[in-house]
């Protein structure tokens, strides 16, 4: 029986220094959450969403994002048969297990937008007609810096809410980047996973997760950081309740694929900056004081952690 510790040791041996990304990543699929990779061009973004997909023996697809791709382009469309004299539906990339949507914010609004009813609701709606997507459901999105790059358009504060996490991709430490080197110099872009893991075995994994136990103290020390956010006067938008129950339900399956049958506050506060930075945004003064993660930091240190409890 294929095991969590197996599915990281495939993950990790591919790809270099990306550990805790990948963990954060699967804690996404399990709770079929969706993940925003941000970083530089060249810092393997696509590889490391190619590589994670690859080790799930379900659909995966790709869509690369230019501006103009179109909505059809993602959830499908409806066309007629010349020969049939029917007309027949056909579902877009969206259509799939893991969706790759690359460089996101270089596609128009229009077109990000054909991605919200999916993310949320698990379904596609083509000319009318809903189809079910399959479980599980995830998007994978990249993009790069937007302050450093023409021609983008800025993913608007309800998209990004839909993201489960936003994780920023830092550059490899030198042993890190040497060891990429050595493995990948001859045959770079190689994507070096197997599938290890099905559908079933995300599905079991899933409904595990779901058993282990949040202690009411647990749930209260989420909500008081979540509500903190709302009442800071360095931001604009604080957390919404969409927020306080992915960090609940993030916090859980941390618990879970760490091999624990309950929540510790350490538990929420690694969670926290992945799942909470992408949704707040500064007011003008905040901008002029402090940056985001500051806030967040202030915020986390202001409210006391309850004791760790199991039951």
């Amino acid at each position: 029986m294929v095991t969590i510790k197996d599915f990281r040791k495939e993950l990790n041996q591919a790809v270099i220094g990306r550990e805790k990304e990948f963990d954060l990543m699967l804690i996404a699929l399990l709770q079929q959450g969706h993940v925003l990779l941000e970083s530089v061009p060249g810092s393997g973004k696509t590889m490391m969403a190619k590589s994670f997909a690859n080790a799930f023996k379900g659909d995966f697809k790709r869509v690369q994002f230019t501006p103009d791709v179109l909505p059809s382009d993602v959830t499908g469309i409806r066309y007629f048969n010349p020969q049939s004299q029917e007309f027949i539906l056909k579902a877009g990339p969206v259509s799939t297990n893991i969706l790759l949507a690359d460089e996101i914010n270089r596609a128009t609004p229009r077109t990000q937008s054909s991605l919200l009813e999916s993310m949320e609701e698990r379904q596609v709606t083509i000319d009318g007609e809903t189809l079910s997507l399959p479980t599980p459901f995830m998007v994978i999105a990249t993009q790069n810096p937007i302050e450093s790059q023409q021609g983008t358009f800025p993913l608007p504060a309800a998209q990004l809410d839909r993201f489960l996490f936003k994780l920023t991709i830092d550059y490899p430490s030198f042993e890190e980047e040497h060891a990429i080197l050595r493995q990948y110099g001859k045959n770079p872009g190689q994507i070096m996973t197997a599938a290890v893991i099905d559908a079933g075995t995300v599905g079991t994994w899933a409904a595990e997760a779901s058993e282990v136990t949040v202690h009411e103290d647990i749930e209260k020390y989420i909500l008081k950081i979540v509500r903190a956010t709302r009442e800071h006067p360095f931001l604009e938008l604080g957390l919404s309740s969409r927020a306080a129950l992915a960090i609940l339900q993030a916090s859980r399956t941390k618990a879970y694929i760490d091999g624990r049958d309950y929540v510790t506050p350490d538990d929420v506060k690694s969670i926290l900056p992945p799942a909470a930075l992408h949704r707040m945004e500064l007011s003008t003064e905040g901008v002029l004081t402090k940056t985001i993660e500051e806030v967040l930091d202030e915020i986390t240190n202001s409210i006391t952690a309850p004791l760790e409890a199991t039951v």
